[in-house]
């Protein structure tokens, strides 16, 4: 099945045998930005993502954005894709600055940041297993690292049945620190394993 969102691979052939029909498909870590920022825009009119180069490497942002209707109005740095983009009164800021969580946003006075990771989501290889699972732990963890301010915190890593059961491990604690943990299926659409605090728009994309 074909997804806006995923990425597909030609894998090593030592890899290949473990993923579905041979090729894997991955959710990139700038796709699952890109998910997130889209779902924050149901109740915010402006959301900012800082990808790096490599992250533009693997994944065309200003394809997806003006597929799905944004347009560049503005240069940001120095890189091609760098740029402030329109969809209406919608507006994604594509920010390469470092140092940045990688979505932020405000909702009702109330500013959100995200931390995403990707990973392949159709293999049975232990190291692409691996992968998923440390993403979690490393998202939540740079989370953590940050001074509180107040802010919405959350994690977003691709759905897979590995990264679901391991997010329900960590739910309790996730809570108690104030942590959102959001999944991201293969079409964009967000499962949230952790929800502290929901005041994002449940009619969201």
């Amino acid at each position: 099945m074909s997804s806006e969102f995923v990425t597909t691979y030609d894998p090593p052939e030592k890899r290949r045998s473990y993923a579905e029909g041979g090729i894997e498909e991955r959710l990139t870590e700038a796709s699952v930005m890109l998910a997130l920022a889209l779902h924050l825009l149901g109740s915010s009119h402006e959301v900012s993502i800082h990808p790096d180069g490599e992250h533009a490497k693997r994944f065309d942002i200003p394809k997806w954005l003006n597929r799905h209707g944004f347009c560049k109005v503005q240069t940001l740095g120095k890189t091609a894709y760098g740029g402030i983009y329109h969809r209406g009164s919608e507006i994604i800021q594509v920010d390469p600055r470092s140092g940045q969580c990688d979505v932020e946003s405000e909702i009702d006075g109330q500013r959100v940041v995200v931390e995403c990771k990707g990973g392949t989501i159709n293999s049975r290889h232990a190291g692409q297993l691996s992968r998923l699972r440390r993403g979690l732990c490393e998202a939540i963890g740079l989370l953590m690292a940050r001074p509180p301010d107040g802010a919405r915190e959350i994690a977003a890593v691709p759905w897979t049945v590995g990264t679901a059961r391991l997010a329900e491990r960590m739910a309790a604690r996730c809570r108690r620190a104030g942590i959102d943990i959001a999944l991201v299926r293969r079409d964009g659409s967000i499962d949230w394993a952790v929800r502290v605090q929901p005041t994002v728009s449940e009619n969201a994309p």
